[in-house]
């Protein structure tokens, strides 16, 4: 009878084993924005690619517009454990590492391509990595593009948008680039921005074209300046934990998908700026204003003097590295 129960001990252990062992391992991603996005996009690809890979070990569930988590609040879920990997804005990340605000300084990079030699270079690897003490580990970067104004009036100068309420993302440094020209910032959670226009609870909010057009924000905005003032990127991220708790080869794999779906999603990125631009124009909601050099240039003198305020928390050396970026 021992033996009989020894044995049964055995095949039960066994059992719940194989069962561990067959389980997929389930992969939530949690991001804001529409599945139209280049970030959308990134994480469908990034499912198709795993799951291809890794028939019967994992399983990645996306879940799209906040229907988890906002930017917010995904990043104390990502350390809880309540979600593996989420894509937030590089704002988010500013109380993990301030040096990240880089990212934020209106009018540094001089466009997309300056912003990806950067994060391809050591500094900007060297940030991907700078938050493991946190329990964060950064995957990628994720482009989405230059940022452009929406307004409910038109808007040329810095001194069109005085007194004016704009929506902007938890950021120090974007608190004070509207500041700087005398707007009121309120920082909102992406969900809420369409409601807080179509109501005018605001007037208005900074966005790449894709999310302005995905979102719906032209049909309730009147104007849309073509500022190209700050950047919009995405740092994707996972949990230390839940990261270094992977088997050896699925961790490789997942790391090679993810490398690959992000490229995609960067392509889409690139692409979807311009052709978003012109359904924009073409939609016949909104008027798309282009500004002159000498009226550029008026926002440059007005916001440039934040780099200053925030230089001892980023660092000169990476200021100069991010400037050096503009040159080809």
């Amino acid at each position: 009878m021992k033996r009989l129960k020894t044995t049964l001990l055995m095949l039960a252990s066994l059992f719940v084993t194989a069962t561990a062992w067959s389980a997929p391992i389930e992969i939530k991603f949690s991001h804001v924005v529409a599945e139209n996005t280049p970030k959308g996009q990134m994480a469908l690809k990034f499912k198709e690619l795993a799951e291809a890979r890794l028939p019967g070990q994992v399983e990645v569930k996306v879940y799209p517009n906040s229907q988890l988590y906002t930017d917010a609040a995904v990043l104390q879920a990502l350390q809880l454990g309540d979600v593996e990997i989420a894509a937030p804005a590089l704002s988010k990340f500013q109380k993990y590492n301030a040096q990240l605000q880089v990212f934020d300084l209106p009018f540094l990079f001089n466009d997309m391509a300056a912003v990806d030699r950067f994060q391809k270079g050591p500094q900007g690897q060297k940030l991907l990595n700078s938050m493991t003490s946190k329990m964060l580990v950064g995957l990628g970067y994720l482009h989405n593009g230059m940022k452009q104004l929406s307004s409910n009036d038109p808007i040329r100068v810095p001194s069109d948008i005085a007194g004016k309420k704009f929506r902007i993302m938890t950021s120090d440094v974007l608190q004070a680039q509207y500041e700087a020209v005398h707007a009121i910032p309120l920082k909102k959670p992406f969900a809420e921005v369409f409601t807080l226009l179509q109501t005018r609870a605001i007037d208005g909010q900074e966005s790449p074209w894709s999310n302005t057009y995905a979102s719906k924000f032209f049909e309730v905005q009147s104007y849309v300046t073509e500022t190209n003032h700050g950047l919009l990127d995405y740092l994707v991220v996972t949990s230390a934990e839940f990261w270094y708790g992977l088997p050896d080869g699925v961790r490789a794999t997942l790391k090679q998908s993810m490398d690959e779906a992000i490229a995609y999603g960067n392509e889409i990125a690139a692409r979807q700026d311009l052709e978003d631009r012109q359904h924009i124009i073409d939609s016949g909601k909104t008027k798309v204003i282009t500004i002159t050099d000498a009226e550029r240039q008026q926002w440059v003198d007005a916001m440039k003097p934040v780099w200053k305020m925030f230089e001892d928390e980023i660092g000169s050396d990476l200021l100069d590295a991010a400037l050096q970026s503009n040159q080809q």
